[in-house]
């Protein structure tokens, strides 16, 4: 069995939804994804049978820990970590990176430097400038090609230096939509002697990720970004999260993961993890027969996550081809990303485009009358804007297909861009 859409499809309630008589197209997905009924179901579960705090001899907060534990092992087998213990929740990205900002910060001396990127969303950016500023760090830019909208690493040669003790790079531009090549950030860093983080929420939904062959010592993404619910989840390189010192209070426990985790966590969200991740499984095992072979070093699981992930960013390069070529076919339309059609593997869905005339927000409203849903502005990618010039201008339009959308959808925002851009 090859990719099923319908299949696919039928498992997402939100997508039969409809206003006033017309369906609802989902193009938002960069922002977050809808849910497949699994991970609702496995949500509700937990909230009406598993409702209770965790460490307890009785029933249902034994069932909780289980639950827990099903999340670790379901992330451990999603991201390749050499151990769930390595796996740690919180409430998103976002909030994980500024709370281990505060740890990572007392191995850092004034004076030590932090290399931060110019195509990261701003959850990558700005703990860090704040940790720089508190503790008298210095700041030194990657910057990307504004033609290739992809970094040139031998710049990054010069960037790095012998007091460099962090880079920080995304996984992909939640606005350009370019994959980037961390490995090979990674094993630069790591000759320097230079920690790595990688905020993985745009890739992770789209590539298959191991962060052992990545070579990253963090890895952070968001599950709402790949179908799950509203959490957040970082992988931690065992050796280096020893060496921190957790922010937390005292009761709590002392031991990984749990020393990182601030507070109750959300045991519902726990559920849902499990359940998206089973849910890639699910297609692994039944739609991705011959991607399983690429991953036969793996086993269970975290086979079939692989090579879903393999089948679903084939099937996204096909929507993203038919959205550029449609795109440049606009009279007034730049796109702020790649475009050329043999280069899909460097990029995700999601799209940026500009207009010369229609600011991005006109845009953005017009196609919700049509209830095809998108973004506009900076979309947080603060510093990606500023280098493309277009901060000042509204930022861009951004469509952000996923695996659940169809050619026919992207087809039909095609149809009607045009009078809008127009008008």
């Amino acid at each position: 069995m090859s990719f099923d859409l319908e299949a696919i499809r039928s498992q997402f309630p939100g997508l039969a939804l409809m206003d006033n008589g017309t369906r609802r197209i989902y193009f938002d997905n960069p922002a977050g994804t809808q849910v497949p009924v699994c991970v609702a179901a496995a949500m509700a579960d937990c909230l009406m049978t598993k409702n209770a705090n965790l460490g307890g001899y009785f029933a249902s907060s034994l069932d909780a820990d289980r639950v827990v534990q099903s999340a670790r092992d379901a992330m451990a087998d999603f991201l390749n970590a050499p151990s769930s213990d390595e796996i740690i929740f919180g409430q998103n990205m976002t909030t994980i990176t500024l709370h281990l900002s505060r740890s990572i910060g007392r191995l850092l001396h004034p004076g030590d430097e932090i290399v931060l990127s110019q195509m990261d969303h701003d959850a990558n950016v700005w703990p860090w400038v704040l940790l720089a500023r508190d503790l008298e760090l210095e700041v030194r830019w990657l910057p990307f090609n504004k033609e290739s909208f992809e970094f040139d690493l031998d710049v990054l040669d010069d960037v790095i230096t012998e007091r460099t003790r962090l880079v920080c790079v995304g996984g992909a531009s939640n606005l350009t939509g370019t994959l980037n090549d961390v490995k090979a950030i990674c094993a630069k860093a790591r000759v320097a002697g230079a920690m790595t983080f990688i905020d993985g929420v745009q890739s992770a939904p789209h590539i298959p990720t191991d962060v052992q062959d990545i070579g990253c010592d963090f890895f952070v993404c968001s599950s709402y970004k790949f179908f799950g619910p509203h959490q957040g989840i970082l992988w931690g390189r065992r050796e280096v999260l020893e060496q921190l010192e957790p922010y937390k209070v005292r009761p709590s426990p002392a031991e990984l993961p749990w020393c990182f985790e601030t507070g109750t966590q959300s045991h519902e969200g726990c559920a849902g993890i499990a359940a998206t991740v089973d849910y890639f499984a699910l297609i692994g095992q039944t739609m991705a027969q011959d991607q399983l072979k690429k991953w036969a070093q793996f086993s269970g699981p975290r086979q079939q996550v692989h090579a879903a992930m393999d089948l679903l960013f084939e099937y996204d390069k096909t929507l993203t081809n038919r959205l550029i070529e449609g795109l440049l076919n606009i009279d007034g339309i730049t796109i702020q990303g790649i475009t050329e059609t043999d280069a899909m593997d460097r990029r995700v869905p999601t799209v940026a485009f500009t207009h010369e005339i229609a600011a991005p927000v006109a845009i953005a409203e017009a196609l919700a009358k049509q209830n095809i849903f998108v973004w506009s502005g900076h979309n947080y990618a603060v510093e990606v804007v500023k280098t493309l010039g277009i901060d000042e201008t509204g930022g861009a339009v951004r469509i952000g297909p996923v695996h659940y959308n169809s050619i026919a959808e992207i087809d039909e925002l095609l149809d009607v861009l045009p009078a809008i851009v127009s008008s």
